[in-house]
């Protein structure tokens, strides 16, 4: 099995980019500007200080335009994963990092609330690890600002996903970690 490094980054590729699922990805990969951290913490507690440290990270270097922290060992459970996003939008904010970086998660069982598991939408989502996506207000903002209509992206992904099916999300997701 490739390395979790890899994995991550042929999901990326393979499935956002080459789907398109995040418009604004492409841009900010082909740039090298991801910095990927592997956290191998079980402890809540050092999770959320590795997130503070990405947080710092991307202060102290303009040259990351965003972090992916991937959860190596923890939060194999969604639930506990939901509760873990909660405390670590509660860190940031206590952080003072409100307006300056946003959360976005992901979770090899990833479900929207209300849906079905098997709801092929929740690819969108879903990730070969559990991960939080740090990412700079100012870049989001920057980026609307030439992308139209983006309050349409959900929408698209819904039905994009839906339109290649159970099957084919379940098996670009496996491919990324063989």
């Amino acid at each position: 099995m490739p390395p979790i490094k890899q994995q991550t980054e042929a999901w990326l590729k393979n499935v956002i980019i080459h789907y398109n699922i995040c418009p604004f990805a492409r841009a900010v990969v082909e740039k090298n500007a991801v910095h990927y951290c592997i956290d191998e913490a079980v402890i809540t507690e050092e999770n959320l200080q590795t997130l503070i440290e990405e947080a710092v990270r991307l202060d102290n270097d303009d040259e990351i335009e965003t972090s992916l922290l991937i959860y190596a060992n923890a939060f194999s459970e969604f639930d506990d994963f939901l509760d873990y996003l909660e405390l670590a939008n509660q860190l940031l904010s206590l952080q003072d990092y409100d307006g300056v970086y946003q959360l976005a998660s992901f979770h090899p069982r990833y479900c929207f609330e209300g849906a079905d598991e098997t709801d092929a939408a929740n690819y969108t989502n879903r990730s070969p690890y559990p991960m939080l996506h740090l990412i700079r207000e100012a870049s989001i903002e920057k980026a609307l600002k030439f992308y139209p209509n983006p309050e349409r992206i959900p929408e698209r992904n819904i039905k994009l996903t839906r339109e290649l099916g159970l099957e084919k999300m379940q098996a670009l997701l496996a491919a990324c970690k063989t």
